[in-house]
Parts: structure tokens; sequence; C-alpha cells
């Protein structure tokens, strides 16, 4: 049986795609074959091979074996914009179904597939589809990326809070430390251990690599 994750993070620019490299390292450590997926992107480049996005080759590069890229990132877009608009931008209009036709092929091939979502939990995708319904129509439970820098607690009390309302399990969360310049960095880190209603999965160094990262998780709570 596969076990499948979304990755789901507190606002853009925290770290996901981090985390899930991380993530991926980390079981494929404990011997899974594993690999990542990024069922929708914005900003993505363009190649002689088509649009590519930065984080869906990062999560390619980290998983068990080399995969078609148009099963890891499905949807494509060339806007650094939310999807709904970067969407709109080109005509096209994203929908579930393609995306679940690329998932349902990487659970065939994996033990296990990390599912990294696009911005906060509730970006629009298309008229009434949000990022939250991938993780919501797809069953999956969710892993919560704190990016630890001001601000913070609010923003990760609030996902949480809305990620249990759509009632997909949290797993747990997992810090990761995008400003070394943070004031009072273990307090919050204590206050996140407190009040959030998953266990803490790992706390992400700034500056080091997934690969080295993967130490700093434990599994432990994602068994079964």
């Amino acid at each position: 049986m596969t076990h499948a994750f979304f990755i789901a993070g507190t606002d853009t620019g925290i770290g996901k795609t981090h985390a899930s490299c991380t993530l991926l390292h980390a079981l494929r450590a404990a011997g899974q074959v594993a690999c990542g997926m990024k069922p929708v992107a914005s900003g993505c480049m363009e190649t002689a091979d088509g649009l590519r996005n930065e984080d869906a080759l990062a999560l390619l590069a980290a998983g068990s074996a080399p995969l078609p890229y148009a099963r890891v990132n499905p949807m494509a877009l060339r806007d650094p914009l939310s999807p709904h608009l970067a969407a709109a931008h080109e005509g096209v209009t994203i929908a579930l179904p393609p995306l679940r036709a690329a998932f349902d092929a990487l659970c065939a091939e994996h033990d296990a597939v990390v599912v990294e979502g696009v911005g906060g939990w509730r970006v629009p995708l298309a008229p009434g589809l949000f990022a939250s319904d991938i993780a919501r129509a797809w069953q999956l439970p969710v892993i919560l990326v704190v990016g630890l820098r001001l601000g913070c607690l609010s923003h990760a009390l609030l996902t949480a809070e809305a990620i249990v309302a759509d009632g997909r399990p949290l797993l747990g969360w997992v810090g990761n430390r995008i400003d070394p310049s943070m004031d009072a960095p273990d307090e919050n880190i204590a206050t996140l251990r407190e009040l959030l209603p998953a266990p803490c999965l790992g706390i992400l160094p700034h500056g080091v690599a997934p690969a080295q990262a993967a130490s700093s998780l434990d599994l432990t709570a994602l068994a079964g």
C-alpha cells in the first residue's frame, strides 16, 4: 500500500519544497521507494523541453528514480501568480481529474508519494476549487510546514485550524528556519509545540541541503 502525504505551508515562500525534499530523503533512508509531486506550479521557466518549475525539478531530483516531468508536475503555468490567475492568462482551467491520473500513476510505482501544495492552504486554483481540495479529494493526511519567522505563530495556528476544519488529519508539522536572525526562535518553537494539535516532526536548520537535513526528521508519526 502506498503512503501519500500532502505538504501544506503556512504561506508562500516558507520552504515547502525544501521540507518536501528533506522528507523524501528521510523516506528513502528508511528504505522507502519515494517520489515527490507538485500537481500545480506557476512561475515556470521556458525550456527546450517545455515549461519547467524549479520546485518540481527539485522534487524530481530528490526522488528514488527518474520520472517523466509531466507526471510530477501535470499542470505547469508560466506566470508567477496565484494559479487561478496564471491559468486564466493562458486560457486554461485547472481541474482535478488530470492531476489525479498523474497521482495514481505515481502511487502505482512507489511506496510513498509526497504531494506538495502550492502557496498556502486556501490558494485558489479555479472557480470553486482551492489547493486544499487536492488533499480533501484524494483523502490525504497533511504535514504542515511552518516557516520560522516573525508572525509564524498565528499563521501556523490558523492554517492548522483550517486543515482540521476541512476534515484532514494533521499528522505533524515541520519547522523550517528560514530567518536565521529570528528573535527568540526557541521560545517560538516551544509555543508551536504546545499549541499545534500535532507532533513536531523536526526542525530544519538554515542553509543545510535536504540530503543532510533528513536526519533532523522523525518519521515515527508517519508510520502506518
